[in-house]
This record gives C-alpha cells, sequence and structure tokens, in this order.
C-alpha cells in the first residue's frame, strides 16, 4: 500500500508530537517531517514534496497563511490542510481564497484529522462540520468585501508580508536581514515601501496592521498593547 506522505507545520512541539503519534497509528499515513515555523515548512515542503502539509495559523517568521500561498506556488502537488484554534470568518476566507484544501479546528478528533488527510490528498475539500455549515455563507461575499484581504487591497508582495511579519514581531533590521538572506538596505527599502502602501508612520502602526490583518497572533508583539 501507498502511503500519504505527511508534513506537520505548527511552532509547538507537545502539538506536533500529539498529531505524529496519532497519526502514526494509521497504517496509510506516513509524517515525513516537521516545521516550527511558517518559512521552515516552506522549505522543507520543497525539499520533501509531501501529499499533504498540516498547517498551524499562528507560527513565528512566516505565518501559516504566507507559507501556503509559498508552497502552494512552489509544490503545486502538494495539499495543504490548516489545523488552526482559530475558527474566525477572516482566517478562513484568507485560507481558502489561497487554496487551502481543508481548515480543521483543533478540538477535532484524532479520527476527523485522519479522514481530512486521505480526503484533500485525492484532491476533495474538507472542512470542520461548523466551518463546513458557515461557508456558504462566506461564500457569497465578494473577495473585495472580506475584511481578511486588506493584504491584497494594499498591493503588498509575498516579500512585503514576510518582512511586515518580521518586524512586527519586534525584529531589527539586521535580524531581518539575517533571517531573510537579503541586505539591510533591501530591508530599510522594504520597510519604507510598507509604510508608504500602508499610510503608516512606524513601527507599533506596522505592528498594529499585522494584527488586524491576521499577519501575527496579538500575543506575539505585547509591548504595543
Amino acid at each position: 500500500m501507498e502511503r500519504i506522505t505527511v508534513l506537520l507545520a505548527d511552532d509547538h512541539m507537545i502539538v506536533r508530537e500529539g498529531i505524529r503519534a496519532l497519526l502514526e497509528a494509521e497504517d496509510d499515513i506516513e509524517v515525513v517531517g516537521e516545521a516550527q515555523t511558517g518559512r521552515q515548512a516552506v522549505q522543507l515542503t520543497k525539499r520533501l514534496r509531501p501529499d499533504v502539509v498540516v498547517m498551524d495559523i499562528g507560527m513565528p517568521l512566516l505565518n501559516g497563511l504566507e507559507a501556503t500561498r509559498q508552497i502552494l506556488k512552489a509544490v503545486r502537488a502538494t495539499r495543504v490542510l490548516i489545523l488552526s484554534a482559530h475558527g474566525d470568518d477572516e482566517y478562513i476566507r484568507q485560507a481558502v481564497i489561497l487554496g487551502a484544501a481543508g481548515y480543521l479546528i483543533k478540538e477535532t478528533s484524532a479520527n476527523l484529522l485522519s479522514k481530512a488527510i486521505r480526503e484533500v490528498e485525492k484532491g476533495n475539500a474538507f472542512f470542520s462540520p461548523s466551518i463546513a455549515n458557515r461557508l456558504h455563507c462566506l461564500s457569497l461575499e465578494s473577495p473585495e468585501e472580506c475584511v481578511g484581504l486588506r493584504r491584497k487591497k494594499a498591493g503588498l508582495s509575498s516579500r512585503e508580508v514576510e518582512v511586515l511579519q518580521l518586524v512586527a514581531e519586534g525584529k531589527a533590521n539586521k535580524q531581518v536581514a539575517r533571517e531573510l538572506g537579503i541586505s539591510v538596505k533591501t530591508v530599510e527599502k522594504h520597510r519604507q515601501h510598507l509604510m508608504s502602501k500602508l499610510d503608516l508612520h512606524d513601527t507599533a502602526g506596522l505592528t498594529r496592521y499585522a494584527i488586524a490583518a491576521g499577519i501575527i497572533e496579538s500575543h506575539v508583539q505585547v509591548t504595543i498593547l
């Protein structure tokens, strides 16, 4: 029997260990890797090319939604299944629009997670029952009406979103440059472009925007609250 290969992406080791233990009990599913940041998830997906990535949303360095966008652009055969504590309409809209094949709430059962992995690997969509009941209503709204697409309206590039998250997490320009493998001058240019596009004037403003847009979680940067 050919097994379904899975990459786990979650910043909490205990969560990854728990999911791995559950999935390893399934004869047809194999966990081939684990990522603790969105950036690592993208890198490992490119290298391992798993059938399914089980992706958390709130992760450091690169959030799960942006990681999903980059993964689906780079490795078209891989399917992304969101597994998150967040069940807000905004996150669901963004995940669906970015191409996630399914969305589960972390309170879901092990059996439902295994079933979801099998379904998305086949090319089907799969959502937690509570989310599935709301999807029809959500689909009635056009993308331009979605509050969660402020990033799209502002015309931010994938790189600008990466810089925005790192800045909002409190990292200095040198740290951002080192993390992304670019020069400090390039980071400074990205920050200037971000402030211009978003009509913001300081790091605190960028951080508040990143929280409102769901790019980082509100507890990540507590100094401005």
